[in-house]
């Protein structure tokens, strides 16, 4: 099946308008950190591989990593979520100064933890992962304070990004203020969903879940392209979005808009080293597209671009409008 035409000319104007765009970002924020190594040998404790350690490296994971692409990405991310009161969040702070995200936002709750995903590889496979977080919903003076910086910040935005990862910092208490807040601006609002929240995103602009995402809060696996669209069109329809996209790793990318316009998105990844961070970079580059004034169709097909070119590195990456627009030529000669 073969996706719709764009015009690169229109495409590249877009990415030129992404620099200076002011996008907001609600989420869960966490460090990824990643311990490389090799194995020679099994452990005489256990019958688990024994890692030699030769490095390790930090990136920018959940919320964080969809600022760093809107960075990346020639824009300005306003980034809003919270961190623990621990050498972690001043690492997480400092990841994302070195991106060029303004980090002043972070709200510190000293009740929790930092969240920090620890993936040990050898010979660029992953072994493990070790996971250290809170999956509480943020409460308290922390809410408190995350709401009055949503006030503040959102109504200078031109859209939101609500990336749940399931961390607590996504929940009604600062979910209905910033929808809220999104619709009295007039601005459109990207969401990557999380499946235990999934109701609470109703009539937002696009939600962008991944095919097990959409198909588990359904009910129905996808299976065929008769269970896709039961699951496309019985989402758009029962959170009454705009519209939804569905990514579906190497069968591309299925977009149902309110209205009964369906679009099919081929994949454009040639190879595929690591799919972390792909959704973040998906909705990064749907949000910035979308506050450029892009249709639908055109946002996604973009973002699909966008996500060929990190899927194609090991560990969270980001695009820049230069291996973007490169991305672009490539399939539009």
């Amino acid at each position: 099946m073969s996706g719709p035409s764009f015009d690169l000319a229109a495409l590249r104007a877009i990415v030129a308008r992404f620099k200076a765009r002011k996008i907001a970002v609600l989420g869960d924020c966490m460090l990824d950190r990643y311990v490389w190594g090799r194995v020679d040998r099994i452990s005489p404790e256990a019958p688990v591989p024994v890692v030699e350690i030769e490095r390790e490296t930090v990136s920018l994971g959940g919320a964080g990593n969809v600022a760093a692409n809107i960075q990346s990405l020639g824009a300005d991310a306003v980034v809003l979520g919270v961190v623990g009161a621990d050498p972690e969040g001043e690492g997480l702070r400092a990841a994302l100064r070195e991106r060029g995200v303004d980090a002043r936002h972070l709200i510190e709750d000293p009740s929790r933890p930092t969240t920090v995903k620890t993936r040990i590889l050898a010979h660029s496979q992953q072994v493990v992962r070790a996971d250290r977080e809170s999956r509480a919903d943020l409460e308290g003076p922390a809410l408190e304070r995350l709401n009055a910086v949503l006030e503040a910040e959102l109504p200078r935005c031109e859209a939101l990004v609500v990336s749940d990862y399931g961390k607590g910092v996504v929940h009604p208490g600062s979910l209905g203020v910033a929808l809220g807040l999104a619709r009295r601006a007039g601005i459109p609002v990207c969401v990557d969903p999380k499946e235990s929240h999934i109701d609470a995103y109703r009539g937002v602009t696009i939600l962008t879940p991944n095919q097990h995402e959409a198909g588990y809060v359904q009910g129905r696996r996808i299976v065929d392209e008769q269970s896709l669209a039961e699951v496309g069109w019985g989402l758009q329809r029962r959170l009454d979005a705009a519209a939804v996209l569905v990514t579906r790793g190497r069968d591309g990318m299925s977009l149902f808009e309110q209205g009964g316009r369906y679009t099919y998105l081929p994949t454009v990844a040639r190879n595929v080293y690591d799919v972390t961070g792909a959704g973040d970079t998906v909705v990064s580059v749907v949000a910035l597209a979308l506050a450029t004034r892009a249709d639908f169709p055109t946002a996604c097909h973009l973002s699909n671009h966008a996500a060929g070119v990190v899927v194609g590195e090991v560990g969270t990456a980001a695009c820049t409008p230069e291996r973007l627009l490169h991305s672009l030529e490539d399939k539009h000669p």
